[in-house]
């Protein structure tokens, strides 16, 4: 049983499953948060509710379960757990393409739930937690690039030697208490105004 209760959304066309994914879901102490009975619904009420885990059913009118878990895991609402009568390799590829991160084939039980979900929602976090590092390596190679553009344009432009530029670059960041990157691109923009560094 999880610990807190987590949120979930439950996509399901066919109602007698819907009802038995929602029945199952509340006896193993998951919330359901809201039902859709199409991917658009979905959608919408993915955007609406920021569920904590989305099930979603493969084959549904108006707009298809895999397209509708593609929006909602590009948007990073929330991990989506595909559920379908179909277990072939295709759809499973098409599912994993699309984002999907559990996978459940119909007939199901109680029991085919709470695995799929949590390992849905681990993933989730894994996913997130990486893309946070890479923003942040993304954003440390950029402040590089901007220090190094400053630099040469400081030796270029005005004959400093790079530990000259250097250190003028780190006491226009303590003085003024921005950061490194802040001060290079400061300098940059003076630069291209055609005036004089700091």
């Amino acid at each position: 049983m999880p610990e807190l209760s987590v949120r979930v959304l439950v996509a399901e066309d066919e109602a007698l499953i819907r009802m038995d994914l929602v029945e199952m879901l509340g006896e193993l102490g998951y919330t359901v948060v809201g039902q859709a009975f199409n991917g658009e619904v979905a959608v919408e009420l993915a955007v609406a509710l920021q569920p904590d885990v989305v099930l979603m059913d493969v084959a549904m009118p108006v707009r298809d379960g895999l397209s509708a878990a593609t929006e909602i895991i590009e948007a990073r609402i929330a991990p989506v757990v595909m559920v379908t009568a179909f277990s072939e390799r295709d759809t499973v590829a098409h599912a994993a393409s699309a984002g999907a991160l559990g996978f459940i084939v119909k007939p199901f039980t109680r029991s085919d739930l709470s695995p799929a979900i949590e390992l849905a929602l681990a993933r989730w976090t894994q996913l997130l937690e990486l893309e946070q590092q890479v923003d942040g390596l993304e954003a440390r190679v950029r402040a590089r690039e901007l220090v190094d553009e400053a630099k040469a344009v400081l030796l270029d432009r005005f004959g400093l030697g790079e530990s000259e530029a250097f250190a003028l670059l780190r006491r226009k960041a303590m003085d003024e208490r921005i950061t490194l990157a802040e001060a290079a691109a400061q300098v940059l923009a003076t630069a291209t105004s055609g005036g004089a560094p700091a």
